[in-house]
């Protein structure tokens, strides 16, 4: 697996059970245990097209650890992917230390990729799934992804793209052969570059940093900034609490057409008060990272 190791530091926690949702609108649980420093919520939906729900999502407060899943392949291929992904990563269970972590995430998400790779093969077909991952612990965090699912944080007032699509479009942004105004309409604008179980090798790349009281964290697949923008999930974020706010996310995809599966996650982190809903601001992709 193609990343560098991550410097943040991990407690010994037990996992809770795994939220493995289904299609149509599948709420996840608040953490409300005073051990565990995190509020964090997360809900699923097919959408208003799609029959199938391929998107998967797994929270472990306990041991640190939230992602989310975005399958492709068709044909029920897609949600074997993603679930491929959420059933190897909850078993993820307690590290003693940062490195056991790291090496506990790295083996599962391997075992994930290989899995995927020989259904693929079995199939004849190209099956895979984006997947965005957030760990936290002990006032640090660590995010990783691969494909077009999203890590968000919501800090001080304001909200940045941590992720970095790995899409065509995205690419084309970087050379500056298109415009953000293009890429909007874009033709291939759902084209991704890197999914897990799609080449030989899987290609993540993570940012790691530390967390503040008060830091909001959001996991969403592509069907929530198909028709949400960043300034508005950061005023969803700052309004309400983290059901409520990924509730009302969900009611604004679906209200705006939901083309897609939409997966969203929050993660709070406990402490100060979160910013007033007037002070949130968006910061664009390729700007500040928080």
């Amino acid at each position: 697996m193609a990343y560098q190791q991550p410097l943040w530091q991990y407690a010994t926690r037990e996992p809770l059970k795994r939220d493995l949702p289904t299609p149509g609108r599948e709420p996840g649980g608040n953490v409300n245990d005073a051990v565990v420093p995190f509020e964090s919520y997360g809900v699923s939906h097919r959408g208003c097209v799609r029959q199938l729900n391929e998107d998967r999502f797994l929270m472990e407060p306990e041991s640190g650890l939230w992602l989310v899943a975005d399958g492709m392949g068709g044909h029920e291929a897609g949600e074997v992917a993603s679930s491929t992904i959420v059933e190897n990563l909850a078993t993820i269970g307690i590290a003693r230390s940062a490195p056991e972590l790291l090496a506990r995430f790295k083996d599962r998400l391997e075992r994930a990729h290989e899995q995927i790779r020989a259904l693929a093969k079995t199939r004849g077909v190209t099956i895979g799934s984006t997947v965005a991952a957030l760990l936290a612990m002990n006032g640090s965090f660590a995010c990783f992804w691969s494909g077009d699912s999203r890590v968000y944080l919501v800090r001080g007032g304001r909200i940045s793209q941590i992720s970095r699509d790995h899409t065509e479009v995205q690419e084309l942004l970087d050379k500056g052969v298109i415009s953000p105004a293009d890429a909007r309409n874009w033709p291939r604008r759902n084209v991704i570059t890197r999914a897990v179980g799609v080449t030989d090798e899987i290609v993540v790349d993570f940012h790691q940093g530390r967390t503040e009281p008060g830091d909001v964290f959001v996991l969403s697949t592509d069907g929530l900034s198909a028709h949400v923008e960043d300034a508005e999930i950061g005023e969803a974020v700052a309004a309400y609490t983290p059901q409520a706010a990924c509730e009302r996310l969900l009611e604004m995809v679906l209200g705006r057409g939901g083309t897609d599966n939409v997966t969203i996650v929050l993660v709070c982190m406990r402490g100060e008060a979160k910013p007033e809903l007037s002070e949130v601001t968006a910061v664009p992709l390729g700007g500040e990272r928080q």
